[in-house]
């Protein structure tokens, strides 16, 4: 039914182009989603795992030769927060220049995909950021193009995954419903399950968006630290800095206690990991921090964008 190839995700998408991007926490199942449609699953240039590690590490684009569509349809897949290989300053940086890059050349997003694990018991850590990173990242005029995709169905008993969707509904997901976007399960990991979510975002492909990031960055031309998306990232960095600098505390008072040889050697190992953790976080803060000079010049005399961050909340 399709045939794919991997090109280069910012110069060979053309502004005709059917556009949908994936987004979601590290092993969500992105790659994975992608792989079911392009046929690309049992051989040997899969993409995806069933590990929950990254195998995506940078945007890829991959270009579908489609009996219905022709060659116009490309499938993006986005490194989540907390990649295994990267920071998230790194994949905030990765995603953003993406985006603008391609805004620039006048591509436009068909749709978005946001993928979570039925799987997950909780919102909390990585799925509860990566859902707040792109509610900020796509901001409210967006929503509307986007489609929250739960999966990994066949992992869970059904009355179990019923109940997490309906939180996910009512808590975590209802901002995002009421600006507009919608809700489907991947219940099978089938190509035809695939697709049938895939045509949703297809059949309004003449209606392209832009995300409030691209906005942001291109129109109003701020700094990727002034946005948003690196405004959430900021906080949710100063959050770990505390997180860090406390147990760093802890372990400290540990070893200061300490008589056991054994015992005291790994806590210096532990040691010597979280101050590594501590200053590669003190280090990207440092970096998303916006002087306080600009921040004087945007309150008074800043644009303001015409789509707005959608704060996702903890409950």
């Amino acid at each position: 039914m399709a045939t794919a190839e991997v090109i280069n995700a910012i110069q060979a998408v053309r502004s005709d182009d059917i556009i949908i991007a994936f987004m979601g926490p590290t092993g969500s199942g992105k790659s994975y989603f992608i792989d079911l449609l392009t046929g690309q699953l049992g051989r040997s240039s899969q993409r995806s795992g069933s590990a929950l590690k990254s195998v995506t590490n940078h945007v890829q684009a991959t270009r579908v030769k489609h009996s219905k569509y022709g060659d116009r349809l490309v499938l993006v897949d986005t490194p989540g927060f907390d990649d295994t290989s990267r920071s998230d300053m790194e994949i905030l940086m990765m995603i953003s220049e993406w985006l603008q890059k391609t805004y620039e050349r006048d591509v436009r997003l068909s749709g978005l995909i946001y993928l979570h694990r039925i799987t997950d018991n909780r919102m909390a850590g990585s799925p509860l950021k990566n859902l707040r990173m792109f509610g900020e990242l796509c901001g409210d005029v967006a929503m509307n193009k986007v489609i929250l995709v739960s999966n990994m169905w066949q992992k869970v008993k059904p009355e179990v995954g019923v109940a997490r969707e309906s939180e996910l509904r009512d808590k975590f997901w209802k901002i995002l419903l009421d600006k507009g976007s919608r809700v489907d399960r991947l219940g099978n990991a089938e190509p035809k399950e695939a697709w049938r979510i895939i045509e949703q975002l297809v059949k309004q492909k003449d209606d392209r968006g832009v995300v409030l990031l691209q906005e942001e960055l291109v129109e109003l031309e701020k700094k990727l630290n002034e946005t948003q998306a690196g405004k959430t990232l900021y906080t949710a960095l100063q959050k770990a800095l505390d997180s860090q600098r406390e147990a760093l505390k802890s372990l400290l008072a540990q070893l200061e206690n300490s008589s056991d040889p054994a015992l005291t050697k790994e806590l210096k190992k532990e040691q010597q990991k979280i101050e590594r953790e501590f200053q590669k976080t003190f280090d990207e803060v440092k970096r998303l921090k916006v002087p306080f000079g600009r921040r004087i010049l945007a309150f008074f005399f800043g644009k303001r964008a015409r789509a707005k961050g959608v704060k996702v909340a903890n409950s």
